[in-house]
């Protein structure tokens, strides 16, 4: 049986608190949290904006140790311990993975919570890299009763798993 790939997946601000959201993919309509500050046209480096826009999903990184390999056609990895992303904006590897410990900032991948169980880079200042424009957004999986993030769009374990099954590598985010 042939899966069914989501084309666009929308994400659109509440009006009623800026860092919430919802996700619209196909029927599918999953609680979304947004970064502190709302969903911002021009984003900065710390600013808690998530970015409007469209993006490709370009990966998933995955914990294997915190559940089976996740059903989807995008391309995947797992999360190793030394799994970094660095958020230094005077660095030559700003806003690329990088192998932890690392000489300039960057944040861990590998966490004790379980927002980055399942990560899906969704290529944000990517190409080319911009120097405090804004690093490591994704979407992951959000904190218990959707607390803001820094600035990525997540969604609870279970609706990452449900959009997982139906995006793939031609899938595009669109946040409004």
């Amino acid at each position: 049986m042939k899966r069914t790939t989501i084309h666009v997946l929308h994400v659109h601000g509440s009006p009623l608190d800026p860092a919430r959201g919802v996700i619209v993919a196909g029927a599918l309509r999953l609680p979304c949290a947004l970064g502190r500050s709302g969903i911002a046209t021009v984003k900065r480096e710390g600013d808690g904006h998530t970015p409007r826009g469209r993006f490709r999903l370009k990966c998933l990184t995955y914990r294997a140790d915190r559940g089976p390999r996740p059903r989807s056609s995008l391309p995947m990895r797992v999360t190793r311990r030394d799994d970094g992303w660095c958020d230094a904006p005077g660095d030559r590897r700003y806003n690329c993975p990088v192998v932890l410990p690392y000489p300039a900032s960057a944040e861990a991948m590998w966490r004790d919570d379980h927002l980055y169980d399942a990560v899906i880079d969704i290529a944000w200042n990517r190409g080319p890299r911009i120097p405090g424009r804004g690093s490591a957004i994704f979407l992951h999986i959000a904190r218990p009763g959707f607390k803001p993030t820094e600035g990525c769009v997540a969604v609870d374990a279970k609706a990452i798993r449900r959009l997982l099954a139906v995006i793939g590598p031609d899938t595009i985010l669109a946040i409004h």
